[in-house]
């Protein structure tokens, strides 16, 4: 199969799914005859790519946002279906000591003592947005300014963290991005009172060129085909 000759189901996602859409693929592709053109990033810009009308069979985003979708008009509410919950941790590069981050007091320090911080985009990114409303929480954000280091996603800050070999850099974005990642380890979820848990849902394109397979699709992705692709890549009940 070749893709001139392949139908190709355009996607737009967010990161977070980037690991269970990629575990489906050459599955969808060979009992189907469906390729997939996926495109992953922060939600904020994914939803900007929707907008300003990039081809689109499925989207992936946050739940609320593929709500206020369904809203619009942008996609067909009855093949809304959910992922699942993702949590927000913190991660190293593989073989590194693992930063204490039990508590506030914990996290600050760590914080404090980290050679560099990588996390996502700061405007766009769900994790990214809320990692530094952490940062000012905790009164660190000025200390710590010149050492963070922001990406477009979470999957480009860590590999990032995982290439720079840096003794004592630390990064933070979702569960899900940090396990698909070869190179850094999940420490832990940000602590309690900090946390950060954000639900996925996929639907099909108001705009979809192949809505029949773009529903098979958001059915694979959300239904038991891959339900422990997804637990085992940070979703959860």
């Amino acid at each position: 199969m070749t893709l001139l000759r392949a139908r190709v189901l355009e996607l737009l996602s967010a990161g977070a799914a980037k690991g269970v859409v990629e575990a489906l693929e050459p599955a969808f592709a060979a009992e189907l005859g469906v390729m997939l053109h996926a495109t992953f990033g922060a939600v904020g810009a994914i939803r900007e790519a929707l907008d300003r009308g990039a081809a689109c069979d499925v989207v992936v985003l946050t739940a609320a946002m593929i709500d206020a979708l369904a809203d619009e008009g942008r996609v067909r509410r009855d093949t809304v279906a959910a992922l699942g919950r993702v949590r927000t941790g913190v991660a190293v590069a593989d073989e590194e000591t693992y930063p204490e981050i039990g508590d506030a007091g914990e996290l600050r320090a760590s914080l404090l003592a980290a050679t560099a911080i990588y996390f996502p985009d700061p405007e766009r990114a769900t994790a990214g947005i809320h990692f530094v409303k952490v940062l000012r929480a905790l009164g660190v954000y000025d200390t710590v300014a010149a050492r963070l280091r922001p990406y477009p996603n979470g999957a480009r800050a860590m590999r990032a963290l995982a290439d720079a070999h840096l003794a004592g850099a630390i990064g933070c974005t979702q569960v899900t991005e940090i396990l698909y990642t070869p190179g850094v380890t999940l420490v832990a979820t940000l602590p309690r009172e900090f946390e950060l848990a954000t639900v996925y849902a996929a639907a099909v394109a108001s705009i979809a060129r192949l809505p029949d397979d773009a529903r098979r699709f958001v059915e694979w992705l959300t239904g038991p085909r891959s339900h422990a692709v997804r637990r085992a890549g940070g979703f959860e009940e």
